[in-house]
Parts: C-alpha cells; structure tokens; sequence
C-alpha cells in the first residue's frame, strides 16, 4: 500500500509539474518578442549600457558620413546653434539656473536625444524649458518667442487654452463659499459623479489627484474582489509610473506580479483564458496607434521609427475578443482612459471603438477642467471596499486632496460644457477631419521626397522616420526653430488641441515642411549606400560594445 501510496504521489507531483511548465511555455510565446515584452531582459540590458559620449567631428560623423557631408552637418548645426543663443538666451539661462533645484528639468534637458549626443546638443542647442503665456494655439517663452502649442499639455489640453482658463475660473467660483475646505465633500461631488456614472455606464465613481493613483485603485480593488494576485499589461503600454504597471526601464525593483503580453495576440488571449492568478487586464486604449511598441520619444531614436498607425477596425475587433475572454475567465477588464477619454468620442475610446464595456474605466487630463485629477468608474460590486460578513478585511485607498473643491467645481464646468449642443459638436467628423489633416502633411512629405510621414490616432500624431538614420532626433530642433513648441519626447508625439482650425493647421503644417526641407539641406538624412539599417545597427553595437569594456 505504501509503495501505490508514493507512486500515485509521483504520478500527481509529475502531472503538476508538466502543468507548470506548460503554463510557463505558454506564457513564454504569449510575450511580445520585442523588449518591450520582456522587461526583465530590457532592466539587464539597461544596466549594461555604459555612458559615452562623441565630440568634434565623431558628433557628425556616428552613422559613417565622409567629410563632405559631416561638414554639411557641422556648417547647418552652427547656425543652428547661433539661432538659438540668439533668439532663445533668456530662456535657456534661466532654465539652465533652475536645473540643479528640479531634478525633471536636468532630466527632460538630458534624455531629449539619444545618450552620446547629448552633452554637445545641451551646450548649443538649449532652448528651455520655460514658458511665461499661453493664448489661443500659442505658446511665449522668457525671451518673447512665440510657437504653435504641439505639446498639449500632455493630452489635458483638449479644448485650447483659453477653454480651460474659463473652466478653472468657472469652478472655482461656483466653490469660492466652502474654498479650499476639505473635511467632506462639496455638492457638485455628488453632480459629477451622476454625470460619469452616464458616460462610463458604470455603477460607482471615486476621485484622485493623478491618473497614476486611479489606476492604483483600479488594480488594488480587482484582485481585492478577485482574490487574484496578478495583473496583466501590453506590451509597449503605459499606465503611470508606480511598481507593478512599470516593470522594465525606469522601475528600480522587479514587478513580481505582472505579466507583460503581446498586445493583439491569439497566445495572449490564451494565457488569460487558462491562468487563475489573474486579477485583471489593463488597456491603454493609445497602443492602437503604436501596438507592441513604448511610447515614442527621440531619447531612444537609434535608426528609424516607422509603421505607426491606427487601423481601427483590427483594433476594435481585439478589444471585443479580449473583453469575451476576461468575461469567462472572471478577471476584470480595465480600461485606462486617461489620455483617450473625451479626445476620442463623447464616451472615449470605449465608444470609438465600438462599444467596448469594461469593468473598470479611469479616466483624467482633459476631465479635470484644466486642474490635476484621476478618476475611477467601476461596476458596484468591484467598488466597494470592505466585506459585509469581515468588518476587518477592508480595501483603502484616500488621499488628502481627493475631491478637492476647486478641482470638482472646474470638472463639472468641463462636464456641462461637453454636454451642451456646442460641446457635442466638437465631434461631428472629428476624426475624419484630423486624418484628413494628417494624410494632407504626408501628400506634401512624399512629393518633396522627405523621408518622414505622419502616423495618428485623431489629435494625437506621431513622425515615422521611412529610412534608417542616426540623426532623426535633430528634427525637433528644427521644428523648434520654425516655431513649434514639442513636449520633451520630441518628435514622438504631437498633441493637438481643438481649438487648432484649418488656417492654424496650414501655418503648423508650412512650418513643419520648412523643417524637415532644412533638416534635408543640411545633410542628416545622408544615408550609405547597400543595408543601411544594418550598418548601423552594427556600428552601434561596436560602440556599445567597446565602451563597455574599455579599461582605464
């Protein structure tokens, strides 16, 4: 008996062990192949890349260019580099000042462009990180300069400036009585939580100060009710800075309980159809412009930055799939909605792409009527935060300035806006007039020759690099030069607000030409003869490589 006993054992513990393995297997091939899908392997290769730096000549010449056309670069970087001392000076000094005392401008100022290039472009083409007005699409810096406003505030500035400026006052002047008191909540609390309790179909709403903290909550309450440990991201997917939703570069700690899967994968749906540790899914609705790939930025910009598009269709037909999935497998389906809420539809993307109905949906940005926020919707039995039958076993999450009066008062000025006649005509042919817009700019691109496209998902546009180059980062400053104001990613993101008619898009987009025709001129876009794409990879990795193991 006892000899059947340890074999029925060894049979059992071997059936185990096969299902662990084939889990694994299984979650293996459902990881993007990219680095962006292993972000063990992308924090190891990070920590090996030893910091170097060119000079001189090795600064025009790090992609093989012969003299002739590094003194091309060198002649257009110099008069560069003169423009911007001129025109720029009282704003790169008083930015150059405020370095030291905040660490995200010496950050920003630094990681702008790739690595080795970035001490020489910091002492000669430092335009600032300061701004002293903003009206209409314009943006005036320290020195009088004034640019078409292609940051959009990081995806709040949806309406134009002046829109949010009437919406703050707005707000707090319908909350001046009870002010900046927060020992309960004003009425208008209770106003805005019926308004997107209609527009997210769900049942419950909390208020943040930040959309990384209604995401927290989000993850927090699904494996509170699911009793699951681990939450699901895509690859490429941002969803805040904090530990299990950043677990590659950037994240100092390993992220134990996440997965990172292949974002419209067949493997994926998969992994979550089998798998019982899976408290929830998180979606950043914006990875259908880029799937599978970080969110773009010339601080990363190697050889070229192609394919970006949004094919809606495909896109919603994944988003239907996974949500069947989730469903069966009783894992919650979160949609992050805070960069895509109210740019793309009345209801978001959960709207524009066909009706998806999560569980959970955060939303921000645009929603705090130009004032910080995050905000979590959920169905009723997700949102609650204790246990009837164990008083004890509770789910916290408060934070001080949570539905802090002014920010109340200045959303539900935004909310009544977009619910009137002209707030819902903001979306009348919208996306059509934007890919219009977009495919007008890459008409004129193609005709002049101009290795450069746009990629965009509404408002939100991208630059696709078409050929292999080691300077495509240098367009931004150009672009700066002509006039146009860029987030601190460069050339990896345009926001546009609304408040962008044709006349201003035609200025931003004869602006743009001008741009790129002298990024031409001076020479950046030389490129060798044969596989140029693969000449460059290898002379990076020289680099990298030799750098790396250099001794002294």
């Amino acid at each position: 008996m006892k000899r059947l006993t340890l074999s029925v054992a060894t049979v059992l513990a071997g059936v185990l062990s096969a299902q662990k393995i084939r889990q694994r297997v299984q979650l293996s091939r459902a990881k993007h192949r990219s680095l962006a899908g292993h972000s063990r392997m992308a924090r190891r290769m990070a920590r090996q890349v030893a910091n170097y730096h060119f000079v001189g000549d090795e600064f025009f010449a790090a992609d093989g260019a012969p003299g002739d056309v590094v003194a091309q670069r060198r002649a257009g970087f110099d008069a560069l580099s003169a423009l911007y001392r001129q025109r720029f000076a009282k704003t790169a000094a008083y930015t150059g000042a405020a370095a030291d005392a905040i660490p995200d401008v010496r950050f920003t100022g630094s990681y702008r462009v790739p690595f080795q290039f970035s001490p020489v472009v910091r002492e000669h083409l430092s335009a600032g990180s300061f701004y002293c007005a903003a009206s209409g699409v314009m943006l005036t810096d320290l020195d009088g300069n004034e640019f078409y406003d292609l940051t959009g505030s990081y995806g709040v500035n949806l309406l134009g400036v002046d829109a949010y400026r009437a919406l703050t006052d707005a707000g707090i002047a319908a909350t001046r009585e009870l002010g900046p008191t927060l020992a309960g909540l004003h009425p208008v609390v209770a106003d805005n939580a019926r308004r997107l309790q209609a527009i997210s179909g769900l049942d419950a709403v909390s208020f943040h100060m930040s959309g990384t903290e209604a995401v927290m909550q989000a993850v927090r309450l699904a494996r509170y009710h699911t009793g699951r440990s681990h939450l699901v991201r895509f690859a490429g997917a941002y969803h805040g800075w904090w530990d299990d939703v950043q677990p590659g570069v950037g994240n100092p700690v390993a992220a134990e309980r996440t997965y990172t899967l292949a974002d419209m994968s067949e493997r994926s749906l998969a992994v979550l159809a089998s798998r019982k540790d899976i408290a929830c899914v998180l979606v950043n609705p914006l990875q259908a412009l880029h799937p599978n790939r970080n969110a773009p930025g010339d601080s990363t910009l190697v050889s070229r930055r192609a394919g970006a598009k949004t094919d809606r269709a495909a896109y919603a037909d994944w988003l239907r799939r996974l949500q069947d999935t989730c469903r069966k497998a009783g894992i919650v389906l979160i949609m992050d909605e805070i960069f895509t809420g109210f740019r793309l539809a009345p209801r978001g993307a959960c709207e524009y792409f066909g009706g998806i109905r999560p569980d959970m949906v955060t939303y921000g940005k645009t929603l705090g009527g130009g004032l910080p926020v995050g905000v979590l919707c959920g169905r009723a039995d997700l949102m609650k935060r204790y246990r009837d039958d164990r008083p004890a076993d509770i789910c916290f999450a408060r934070g001080t300035f949570n539905s802090h009066p002014y920010v109340m008062g200045a959303m539900d000025a935004f909310l009544r806006r977009m619910e009137t006649a002209e707030g819902q005509a903001l979306y009348v042919g919208v996306d059509e007039a934007w890919n219009e817009r977009a495919a007008s700019l890459n008409a004129r691109l193609d005709a002049e020759g101009l290795p450069v496209a746009i990629g965009n998902l509404g408002t939100i546009w991208t630059v696709n690099f078409l050929e292999p180059g080691r300077y495509h980062w240098m367009l931004q400053y150009y672009l700066r030069a002509e006039g146009l104001a860029l987030s601190w990613v460069g050339t990896g993101r345009f926001i546009f607000s609304l408040a962008f008619g044709d006349d201003e898009f035609t200025e931003v987009a004869n602006r743009f030409m001008a741009a790129a025709r002298a990024m031409q001129r001076d020479g950046w876009w030389w490129r060798p003869r044969g596989d140029a794409g693969k000449a460059l990879r290898h002379r990076l990795m020289r680099e990298m490589l030799r750098s790396r193991f250099r001794k002294g």
